[in-house]
């Protein structure tokens, strides 16, 4: 069986004895134990290491427990860390509550009980390492989070380029060979019958077409965002009863990363899903602004907009898409946002920009 994490514990006391103490009675623990003389060395310390607990003496001079205590929880890293004081007088109601308010989660008072001691410092270094350990996970689930979406994205343009360039091909060519063959013999029920045939064969080549152009437009890649999402736009249009807008600022607005441009075409795209299934709106926009070093996209519609448990993420209202659009946003740093309009939806997605190589061709085709 591994051995535990080994996690840090920082004592504060402005006497050595009553270091000394400490780390005799916390020894046993097998833990790091770091020790600091002033407020101003544990700060030190906290900056260098990765602290689980800070034990502490309420009365030190030029900086007591309290205003070390309220320090430390300033520091965003900080918030968290456990802070145990230890306090040689009786502190009132008041006094704890003082504590409290400044980041303490326990006292002590002298004279000490080691075995109390050990118990309470052995409760949060545990927390802590379960909390590294928790997140060490986290971190390795969000890995595999970007390299399965990464894996998909990878899979759409595999199955579109073969569907446009196999299957679509082969029907091509079986529409070649059947005018070529019904040329040879001509009468009213050849014709009718050669009608249908091609009929059915240019629909099919039309559906193969456009299921190819859904799981990866050509035009993404090869012209960048702008000119992918006008002719989605266009063809949602021409599907639904959904009027569409769309507008793009600046007007000269840069190609991004190809990663990035189709992780946002997926989130407009999925959104504008959910409007063409649920939403029984009449109109739809999209608006793409990109400002200073963050892009702000939004899809508004005027349908009957969502529940509010939706608004608020909660897991057993969300769908797949949604999950799915909340996924791809987390993975480029950024937040998605879901409110209700008057009437309808609006859907909100803020990102970090990732702009692409300035070899990248910036030519774009014009919003509809």
């Amino acid at each position: 069986m591994a051995s535990k994490e080994k996690v840090n514990i920082l004592m504060v006391d402005d006497q050595p004895a009553k270091l000394s103490t400490y780390e005799a009675i916390l020894g046993e623990l097998g833990e790091n134990l770091i020790k600091a003389s002033s407020g101003k060395q544990a700060l030190e310390l906290l900056l260098k290491n990765d602290i689980a607990v800070v034990l502490m003496d309420v009365n030190m001079p030029e900086i007591d427990g309290f205003e070390m205590a309220e320090i430390i929880h300033q520091h965003p890293r900080f918030q968290k860390t456990a802070i145990i004081f230890i306090s040689a007088v009786h502190l009132t109601d008041m006094d704890q509550i003082k504590g409290y308010q400044r980041g303490a989660v326990d006292y002590i008072s002298v004279p000490i009980i080691p075995e109390l001691l050990r118990a309470k410092v052995s409760v949060f270094a545990e927390l802590h390492r379960k909390s590294q350990q928790l997140e060490i996970l986290n971190r390795e689930l969000r890995r595999l989070s970007v390299s399965l979406i990464a894996s998909q994205d990878e899979e759409r343009r595999r199955i579109a380029r073969d569907l446009h360039d196999g299957l679509g091909q082969d029907l091509t060519a079986v529409k070649i060979m059947l005018q070529g063959m019904f040329r040879g013999e001509r009468s009213e029920q050849v014709d009718q019958a050669s009608a249908h045939v091609i009929k059915v064969i240019d629909g099919a080549l039309q559906q193969v077409r456009s299921v190819s152009y859904l799981l990866h437009p050509p035009l993404l890649d090869e012209i960048g965002l702008r000119s992918a999402l006008a002719w989605y736009l266009d063809g949602l249009s021409k599907r639904s009863d959904i009027r569409t807008t769309m507008s793009m600022e600046p007007s000269d607005f840069p190609r991004l990363t190809p990663e990035f441009e189709t992780a946002l075409f997926r989130i407009i795209q999925e959104s504008l899903t959910n409007v063409f299934r649920h939403s029984r709106a009449r109109k739809a926009s999209v608006a793409l602004v990109k400002k200073d070093n963050k892009i702000v996209a939004t899809v508004t519609d005027d349908g009957v907009g969502v529940l509010e448990e939706v608004l608020q993420f909660r897991p057993d209202s969300i769908g797949v898409g949604i999950s799915s659009m909340r996924q791809r946003v987390q993975e480029l740093g950024g937040e998605l946002r879901l409110r209700n309009a008057s009437p309808g939806t609006i859907v909100e997605v803020v990102v970090p920009v990732v702009s692409a190589p300035a070899d990248v061709g910036a030519a774009h085709t014009g919003a509809h």
